[in-house]
């Protein structure tokens, strides 16, 4: 019972009314320029006086609207005035300017539409209330003020003074309704005729996927650099703990590796988060290198007490730039799952095998460490090691984890020629 009165007269159904009465004063200028032409044309003085010459210069003014329609601002000024006044979700609208033609004359036909409806209620809402409370008053002026009430005698009966009121009241539920109507009418049609065209959902795709790509991208920098600090900088305490009192210069060491660390991550953190403050692409900020970098990567694991034999295949600073890059950035998460995973006291007989070569027009990485109790075998599982399956497939390469013969074997194969 409550739902018939909300559609007519709830929140909704006002904020649409509003929607067709800025239409109906958005059509008045056009009205003004289709005066000048029917009442020449009909030698017409006064075209207001007849309602004939305004329903024909409203229907001359139409077509101006759709031409002027075209400009580039009508889509969005419509898009976001349908959003907020006729509740149609964001989602379904575009708020570009029109760009083809197909879009360019959905908008112009949008554009007409609500000017054609808004100019009928807007004249309704002129006309109907006045006439309304005319009528529902009708029976008290005829009895209190009979010299202000000069009806036709054909009118001039009881009965129509009796039912006066309730023709008022009806005309009143009559406007509230054609409102309401129309208003669900516009916003039914809106995502139609001002929603995204096929071009505006593949930029609109094409910005999400360049979104995705750098939030990936940092994700991936922030877990790699801020991860390994993390673990590195948690062995090398542990360590040097064990041996405060038996051992003063590895302890030492150990703290210059904790201090180096540190001082390298927060640099990179920094790199990382200017990126996304400035708004900048991710390889405009400055990034360790195989080539430049791997010694103190190896010097800083070692620190912990975990060995690292290394073996270079390859002459790093032959790499391209960005194959550099992400070879370190491999390395240092392969590095960072043998220090989670074993430890100073864990496999320290076999250590950690690392070897950076080239096999044939590849370059191929192959981190082993031993398999531990601690140690879970988590072939496809891990943040880091998705990590470097992104970095792999995005240069073209592969990778591969696993346990392997009682060790850990991380492999990735990276194809030596730098992608554009």
């Amino acid at each position: 019972m409550r739902a018939f009165p909300r559609a007519l007269f709830g929140r909704r159904a006002r904020r649409r009314w509003i929607h067709l009465i800025l239409g109906g004063a958005l059509a008045m200028p056009y009205v003004f320029v289709g005066q000048l032409v029917v009442g020449p044309a009909m030698d017409a003085r006064y075209v207001f006086q007849d309602l004939f010459l305004q329903l024909a210069s409203f229907a001359v003014g139409l077509p101006l609207a759709a031409v002027t329609a075209l400009f580039p601002l009508t889509r969005p000024l419509e898009s976001g005035a349908v959003r907020w006044l006729c509740g149609v979700a964001p989602d379904l609208l575009a708020y570009g300017p029109a760009r083809s033609r197909a879009a360019k004359g959905r908008t112009a036909a949008w554009f007409t539409l609500h000017l054609g409806l808004g100019g009928i209620i807007s004249g309704m809402s002129l006309a109907l209330p006045p006439f309304a409370v005319f009528l529902i008053l009708l029976p008290a002026l005829a009895r209190f003020h009979a010299d202000a009430v000069d009806l036709p005698a054909s009118l001039d009966h009881t009965w129509v003074y009796a039912l006066a009121p309730a023709v008022g009241v009806a005309s009143l539920l009559a406007l509230a309704a054609c409102a309401a109507g129309c208003g669900a009418l516009l916003a039914r049609w809106a995502p139609a005729l001002l929603g995204p065209a096929p071009e505006d959902r593949l930029a609109a795709a094409e910005r999400r996927a360049a979104d995705l790509a750098v939030r990936n991208r940092l994700a991936r920098e922030l877990h790699d650099s801020v991860g390994h600090a993390l673990s590195a900088v948690t062995l090398q305490a542990s360590a040097a703990r064990r041996v405060l009192d038996s051992d003063p210069e590895f302890v030492r060491e150990a703290l210059a590796a904790i201090e180096d660390t540190t001082r390298r991550t927060v640099g990179e953190l920094d790199a990382v988060l200017g990126v996304l403050r400035d708004g900048d692409t991710p390889g405009t900020a400055p990034a360790p290198t195989l080539d430049a970098d791997l010694g103190g990567l190896l010097r800083r694991t070692r620190a912990g007490g975990l060995r690292v034999r290394c073996e270079l295949g390859v002459d790093p600073a032959a790499l391209p730039p960005l194959l550099s890059r992400e070879a370190y950035r491999i390395v240092q998460e392969g590095l960072s799952n043998a220090l989670r995973h074993g430890g100073p006291g864990d496999g320290a007989d076999h250590g950690v095998a690392l070897r950076v070569a080239r096999a044939g027009d590849r370059l191929e990485i192959t981190v082993e460490n031993p398999l531990t109790g601690s140690a879970p075998c988590r072939p496809g599982g891990g943040h880091g090691l998705r990590g470097i399956a992104d970095r792999a497939r995005l240069l073209g390469g592969t990778s591969e984890a696993g346990p392997a013969g009682g060790m850990w074997r991380l492999r990735v194969r990276l194809p030596m020629k730098d992608p554009a």
